[in-house]
């Protein structure tokens, strides 16, 4: 059997953590992935794989065995790129997975130009709020906002996302502006928050101006989402003062459905990066979406023209 083949397939299922998503991923008959492991083990000598009936788990010689193939694999794949014209029409199947808000109102509307220069990319855009398993879930990257705290994957920050703190008008008529930060903890204001998805806790409400800083914990909150669409839909019902991404409460502040409250006070960005796992940093296909990502968001694609604010 093919050496090089074996040693593939055997990275895949360590790196998804059973035969059948290893074998889905490289579109094989699952027999075939355990026949390739199974030959492996046989040439080696050795054990790699504890085998369970849900579950397979690396022995102490697999993951050594891993390390240095993962290693090999990536050198050989960097060869083949070079010495063919990958790099300048990657191809392929490409898995990315982003948020909701992003997908729908800046990586999708520019995907043409995506695909004017890479005509040979085939791309499954996952699109949710939830974080996924880049390893198990066969992910190639993933756009996300936060701090990152998978130490073992790699990231490029790509930009800065700018908070905005609205209300519709309708609201601020009912239950008045408020002047400061504080003013949200009086009892008079309900908030929107955004929880998430990993940690099940919702993110706080930051306020900065003049070094001075404001973090309030104590607000009313009438509803809690964890998905980006639904906290806009939430804002725009009237329910609440919440902080969302400047970039998808824009539309609605140009028409005036949502006004900036506490103009002010500021809230510090948060990152937004495009994250791979570390052996497959050279996939010609990865790095043509990571370039086209950091050229779109490079382009200002978040915005940062003045909105329009509360009286």
């Amino acid at each position: 059997m093919d050496q090089i083949q074996s040693m593939r397939v055997f990275a895949r299922v360590v790196e998804t953590g059973t035969f059948t998503k290893a074998a889905s991923s490289l579109d094989l008959p699952k027999g075939t992935v355990t026949k390739l492991v199974q030959h492996l083990e046989s040439r080696l000598k050795v054990k790699l794989l504890n085998r369970t009936t849900r579950r397979v788990s690396v022995t102490a010689d697999g993951a050594a065995y891993y390390e240095r193939t993962a290693r090999l694999l990536n050198d050989l794949d960097d060869i083949e790129a070079s010495m063919t014209n990958a790099q300048a029409n990657p191809s392929g199947r490409l898995r990315v997975d982003v948020g909701s808000s992003v997908a729908r109102l800046i990586i999708i509307p520019a995907l043409a130009d995506f695909y004017r220069r890479y005509p040979d990319i085939q791309l499954d855009l996952g699109v949710s709020d939830r974080p996924v398993d880049l390893i198990g879930d066969n992910v190639d990257c993933v756009i996300r906002g936060g701090e990152l705290l998978e130490q073992s994957l790699v990231a490029r920050r790509i930009a800065n996302m700018a908070l905005v703190t609205v209300a519709t008008p309708e609201y601020l008529k009912r239950h008045g502006t408020p002047q400061h930060p504080l003013d949200l903890e009086n009892g008079s204001h309900a908030t929107i928050n955004y929880f998430s998805a990993r940690t099940g806790r919702p993110f706080p409400q930051l306020f900065e101006k003049d070094g001075e800083h404001h973090e309030i914990l104590n607000a009313r909150y009438r509803l809690a989402v964890n998905e980006s669409n639904a906290h806009i839909a939430s804002v725009l019902a009237g329910l609440g003062i919440t902080q969302a991404a400047a970039f998808a409460a824009r539309p609605y502040i140009d028409r005036g459905e949502l006004v900036e409250v506490l103009p002010g006070w500021t809230r510090p960005g948060i990152p937004l990066h495009v994250v791979y796992p570390p052996n497959r940093h050279l996939s010609a296909k990865v790095r043509a979406f990571v370039e086209w990502a950091a050229d779109l968001f490079g382009r200002d694609a978040l915005g940062s023209a003045p909105l329009r604010r509360a009286a």
